[in-house]
């Protein structure tokens, strides 16, 4: 099983951001333990922060991988246009977040991504990433 993992803008900062948020741990790191723990899954990470190119990668892997786990940080409560992007692949999509964005600030409550994805994870922490992982191998 081929999974692209996507990370929104701020999320190279995991671990020196806002760490009563985001936890104390850096992507990269937790991206490795996860592959050392679905050793038989062919997963993919790809981060930026500048919204043309999440959808470009959106674009690249949405008709040929198994599926997409992206968090658009930021972008999710802004871009029409991720929305849209995951709205013309085939490929299946879970939204995750670190933190519970129902309860943080008003304008996070909205999602232009959720009308268009199978599921949504959020509030695990790092963890909702591995919850993604195993929804899709269930």
């Amino acid at each position: 099983m081929k999974l692209q993992i996507i990370n929104g803008p701020n999320l190279n900062l995991l671990g020196t951001r806002e760490k009563n948020i985001y936890g104390n741990q850096d992507f990269n790191r937790y991206f490795k333990s996860l592959q050392l723990k679905h050793k038989d899954l062919d997963l993919h990470y790809f981060q930026s922060n500048i919204e043309g190119e999440l959808i470009d990668k959106i674009q690249e892997v949405g008709f040929d991988f198994d599926g997409i786990i992206i968090n658009a940080a930021a972008y999710t409560h802004t871009s029409v246009g991720i929305g849209d992007a995951i709205r013309s692949i085939t490929t299946p999509v879970i939204e995750v977040h670190i933190s519970n964005t129902y309860s943080r600030e008003e304008f996070r409550h909205k999602s232009f991504l959720s009308p268009h994805v199978v599921g949504i994870i959020l509030g695990f922490g790092l963890k909702s990433y591995d919850l993604a992982v195993s929804s899709f191998l269930n």
